[in-house]
């Protein structure tokens, strides 16, 4: 679960690092086809990590149940949350020489 929370988190990270200042709605989600398919990447490989017999050996895992999983979902939409709420707040803020 600590893997695929990790995972989890660096899809956020991921769409939040798109940008300094703009918001993720004014760059768009889909824009950027290449990060599309490294998520997609991501998420490929962190499942086979976790289901395949052959990786669990070797990396020591076990299938999350659908629960567990569950709790995985708000992860990168709160990473992402809250780097969008402070690139508000650096929109909003006089820049101090």
């Amino acid at each position: 679960m600590t893997f695929l929370g990790i995972v989890a988190c660096q899809i956020g990270t991921a769409f939040a690092a798109r940008t300094q200042t703009a918001s993720l709605r004014r760059v768009g989600v889909f824009s950027n086809r290449l990060l599309l398919w490294g998520v997609a990447f991501e998420l490929a490989f962190a499942a086979a990590v976790v289901w395949l017999p052959r990786l669990q050996g070797i990396f020591g895992t076990t299938p999350p149940t659908i629960d567990q999983l569950a709790l995985l979902l708000p992860f990168p939409v709160l990473v992402w949350g809250v780097d969008e709420l402070r690139r508000a707040w650096m929109r909003r803020t006089p820049v101090r020489a």
